[in-house]
């Protein structure tokens, strides 16, 4: 069995960290991704994926990116349920990233200055959950 996404897209708002009751760091933010094809009034239409992140990775993510980055999201698909306090019972659907690359460098005002505009992105925003394996 495979369960496995990967999504190019910007960042809807700045990422929100948190951090559970036994201090593992979860970071949330959404992705606006535009579709391949266009509708039948020639627009191209855009989906907004909800993205977790954890521990190191979602630190990272939150101290580094921000409303408008270019990222790209490498995961896994995860749908939860869940029961709000009227009682109604709800469905969730979320990508739990395990890499995210920056593909892009950050305005001017946030983190320094980058390149030219137009020029590519640094490869140096390669960011993963690997904090568990030995080597």
């Amino acid at each position: 069995m495979l369960n496995r996404i990967i999504l190019i897209g910007r960042l809807v708002r700045d990422p929100e960290l948190r951090y559970t009751p036994n201090g593992v760091a979860t970071c949330s933010f959404s992705l606006a991704v535009d579709r391949s094809f266009v509708n039948q009034k020639g627009e191209r239409e855009t989906d907004f994926i909800d993205i977790v992140c954890w521990r190191k990775l979602a630190e990272t993510c939150a101290s580094h990116l921000g409303k408008g980055r270019l990222v790209a999201v490498d995961g896994r698909l995860q749908i939860r349920s869940y029961e709000t306090a009227e009682g109604q019972k709800r469905k969730a659907s979320e990508v739990v990233a395990e890499d995210v690359r920056f593909l892009d460098w950050p305005d001017k005002g946030r983190e320094g200055s980058g390149p030219a505009p137009g020029a590519p992105g640094p490869d140096v925003g390669v960011v993963s959950n690997d904090e568990d394996i030995p080597f």
